[in-house]
């Protein structure tokens, strides 16, 4: 009985190895963040980054309002410098959440940690970039934080916040071919009626974040610069 037991805890062990070790090969082959993320987390006038507890922070100097954000599968969490740091230039503190394995489905409820790090900050706002906005939604369905809104990058919630008391914002690109648009439509009655749908055209998936070219995605007709600039302008439109 006792070599029974003992065998299947070793079967179980290298079971247990073999899955973690496919899942660090799976995840090691991940976008990393290129020179104008790495520049942006210097940060500049007005505007004070910090990288700590696997978190990113960008601290305007006076904040008018918090934006937890989690990153897309796969994709460093910092190559949302750029996107973060232009909304800290209107005064919203902004959190990037580092991810295990570069994966939000890993750590779902990372925004708990996040919540409140800022501590003069009243108005809280989620979101994130395409799995990561699958997860941000996640988030919002299970917790008791009361969330000012919901930002959805490239992205949709398979949670059901129709009767949530959440506003929430949907944007993606017209040459996106990453976001899959079948599930996209499916999903979107499980967002509030008043959701505010923001089509950037000529964008793509990848231009969200900072990274370089994503496998599969289409060729945005404008520049990453100005797709980073649009959707700036619709989250701090957004948030105010």
């Amino acid at each position: 009985m006792k070599k029974r037991l003992k065998k299947m805890i070793l079967c179980l062990a290298a079971v247990c190895a073999v899955c973690y070790g496919a899942l660090a090969i799976y995840a090691s082959d991940y976008y990393r963040s290129d020179a104008v993320a790495v520049a942006a987390l210097a940060g500049g006038e007005g505007v004070t980054v910090e990288i700590t507890d696997s978190m990113a922070v960008f601290r305007p100097d006076k904040a008018e309002a918090g934006f937890i954000f989690y990153p897309g599968g796969k994709v460093e969490y910092t190559a949302y410098a750029p996107l973060m740091y232009k909304l800290a230039q209107n005064d919203i503190v902004c959190i990037i959440t580092e991810m295990p394995f570069n994966l939000a489905v890993m750590n779902a409820d990372a925004a708990d940690k996040a919540y409140g790090k800022i501590a003069d900050v009243e108005r809280w706002y989620i979101g994130g970039h395409s799995l990561g906005g699958s997860m941000a939604a996640s988030f919002v369905s299970d917790s008791d934080i009361d969330f000012e809104g919901l930002v959805l990058l490239a992205s949709y919630s398979t949670a059901d916040l129709s009767a949530d008391d959440v506003e929430v914002l949907s944007v993606y690109g017209t040459e996106d071919r990453v976001l899959n648009m079948e599930k996209y439509k499916e999903y979107y009655s499980n967002l509030p009626k008043d959701t505010t749908e923001f089509v950037i055209e000529g964008g793509n998936h990848a231009q969200f974040g900072s990274y370089g070219l994503q496998k599969g995605d289409g060729t945005a007709s404008v520049t990453a610069e100005q797709q980073l600039e649009t959707a700036a302008e619709a989250i701090i439109e957004f948030m105010q």
